[in-house]
């Protein structure tokens, strides 16, 4: 145990996980590159938990955080702050969302208790409709809508959470469905659920699930969904934390693979969009945006310094294309990937759309979930030079690749080499 590591345990909540047997203390990195405190070097597949978004030490980025901060780092939301409004504008339109208003947080987690306060003042009600399987924080209020028992440490809650069918393709009562009937019977699960609720607030859902181990349903599920929510009054709330921004190569938006009845309500987004620098918000129409009737503030939400960082990172994807790249570079990693691990009786399943990848475990001959083998190729990755990350909803049995947006085909080349010998080492 290096002497950080136990500096670490000695001040921080035992909850507070580090990935590793020997911790990893990275100090520095560079493109797709990271390295230790050692010198190693890491062909970086997890992007900080798909936060570096376009890359590590993005020349566009560091010189907008470097001469924002030179001007005046903070000034709080009692201020104009021209930078914010700038992003706002940008994220208004490119949200698809009509006469929209963006309020910006620090963190996905608190863009989704946001969401939530919108909605239930909105429909004066604290019930709310969720997926099986789904995370979406850390929160008070975020923790009692997770359908990820994992990652949902108590049941006490502002909130009462009804949970919805449709967030897992591969696995459940309707997994030997085709397409259209997983559909039509995730439909009818929602249809006679609103039978026996009083007036729910809001669906919130993940148009793929993240912790969840990069889960999703048929395009055009939630679109379905909405059909049936629009009728009873709930709202929709697509939780883009993790899939936003280009990240799955097809569609800019998670919620535009169920884009037939327009967008939605409200849209909550992080993590990517800052590049490593502490962004998060919501986006919704006026009248919901509008509806609370207290003051509020945010000190650090929209800070100059983080809204010049998310300026140049927005400006830095859309000019280099990077959804074409995740869609292009993507694709190819997802074939390497089914390829490398066709002949493994440990894998399960490889899914995912762009450069949002997951491959499941289970034990070899049978349909159970193996978190110790996830943890094996993790350790297997890293000596290899591959830094990876995990999840999953039956347990943490899902190896989550989510390289930044600028990969190349030489780097997906090499990390899928990688993970097929993590995978061999490990099995």
């Amino acid at each position: 145990m290096t002497g950080l590591h136990e500096r670490h345990l000695a001040v921080s909540p035992e909850w507070l996980a580090l990935y590793y047997r020997h911790p990893l203390e990275l100090t520095h990195g560079e493109g797709r590159h990271v390295w230790d405190a050692d010198g190693n070097r890491y062909l970086d597949f997890f992007g900080g938990i798909l936060t570096t978004m376009t890359a590590h030490a993005l020349p566009e980025v560091t010189k907008a955080v470097a001469e924002q901060a030179g001007r005046i780092i903070h000034s709080s939301t009692l201020y104009l702050n021209r930078p914010m409004v700038e992003m706002a504008e940008r994220i208004a339109t490119l949200s698809g969302i009509p006469d929209a208003r963006v309020f910006f947080t620090t963190s996905g987690t608190e863009a989704n208790d946001t969401a939530l306060l919108l909605a239930t003042a909105y429909r004066r009600s604290n019930q709310i409709l969720a997926m099986r399987n789904s995370y979406h924080g850390r929160s008070f209020s975020t923790v009692s809508i997770t359908g990820n028992q994992a990652w949902s440490p108590t049941s006490l809650s502002p909130l009462q959470t009804l949970y919805v069918h449709g967030g897992v393709r591969s696995r459940g009562p309707y997994a030997e469905l085709s397409d259209e009937r997983f559909i039509q019977a995730c439909v009818a699960d929602l249809e006679d659920l609103l039978g026996h609720t009083r007036r729910p607030a809001a669906l919130i859902a993940e148009p793929v699930q993240g912790v969840g181990g990069f889960t999703s349903p048929p395009d055009g599920l939630f679109a379905a969904f909405r059909e049936v929510l629009d009728r009873h009054g709930v709202l929709w709330i697509s939780d883009e934390v993790q899939t936003g921004w280009g990240r799955t190569g097809d569609h800019f938006w998670g919620w535009q693979a169920h884009a037939e009845h327009g967008p939605p309500d409200i849209l909550t987004f992080a993590k990517g969009i800052g590049n490593g620098m502490s962004v998060g918000g919501v986006v919704a129409r006026a009248e919901v945006m509008n509806c609370l009737d207290a003051n509020s503030i945010s000190t650090f939400g929209g800070s100059p310094i983080t809204m010049a960082a998310s300026l140049a990172n927005l400006s830095y994807l859309l000019e280099h294309d990077l959804q074409g790249n995740a869609r292009r570079v993507g694709g190819l990693l997802i074939e390497r990937l089914r390829g490398v691990t066709a002949a493994s009786p440990a894998v399960r399943e490889v899914r995912g759309r762009g450069l949002m990848i997951g491959i499941e475990l289970v034990e070899p001959g049978t349909d159970e979930a193996d978190p110790e083998a996830a943890a094996a190729v993790l350790e297997a990755a890293r000596a290899g030079g591959l830094l990876i990350g995990k999840g999953g909803g039956h347990s943490t049995s899902v190896l989550r690749i989510a390289p930044p947006l600028t990969l190349t085909v030489a780097e997906a080349e090499e990390g899928a080499a990688i993970l097929a010998d993590a995978l061999h080492a490990a099995g």
